[in-house]
């Protein structure tokens, strides 16, 4: 609730993801909690761009007043565009309960450990590469480290 108050006043910087014990420890499954949240601020304060394809006046005088937009085809498209977050389960109790009852917590660690296995990013081009280790070793001769 916090990152979106501040994401509603302009705010358009994020700190302490993965942070816990006021920035002592870092946690992977926080991180990836705190990503999340992120992408759900992010969707929130997106806006809703006012056209009369988002009015959908074509669709509200096609179902009239006593029909329903369950079949119409630009209700599946917005659908689709609902904030989907992978990791909060959103169902009721009893259906997650039927699956086991993995809390976010869990699933996020689980995910945090997916990623550190599964994740190869890909190498820096070798003048860059090259560039970086100047520039590290420029800076520990200036601090007197070896």
């Amino acid at each position: 609730m916090t990152a979106l108050m501040a994401a509603l006043a302009g705010a358009n910087l994020i700190y302490g993801a993965g942070m816990t014990e006021s920035g002592v420890t870092f946690d992977y499954a926080q991180y990836v909690l705190d990503n999340e949240i992120a992408a759900m601020v992010k969707h929130a304060v997106g806006g809703v761009p006012v056209n009369d394809d988002n009015l959908g006046v074509e669709d509200i005088h096609a179902v009239g007043s006593f029909g329903h937009y369950l079949g119409r085809a630009s209700t599946r498209k917005r659908a689709r565009e609902l904030s989907q977050p992978k990791l909060m389960d959103r169902r009721g109790r009893e259906g997650w309960e039927a699956d086991g009852s993995v809390d976010a917590y869990s699933a996020a660690k689980a995910e945090a450990k997916r990623i550190l296995e599964e994740h190869h990013p890909p190498e820096l081009p070798s003048d860059v590469a090259d560039e970086v280790q100047t520039i590290l070793r420029e800076v520990e001769k200036q601090r007197g480290v070896s």
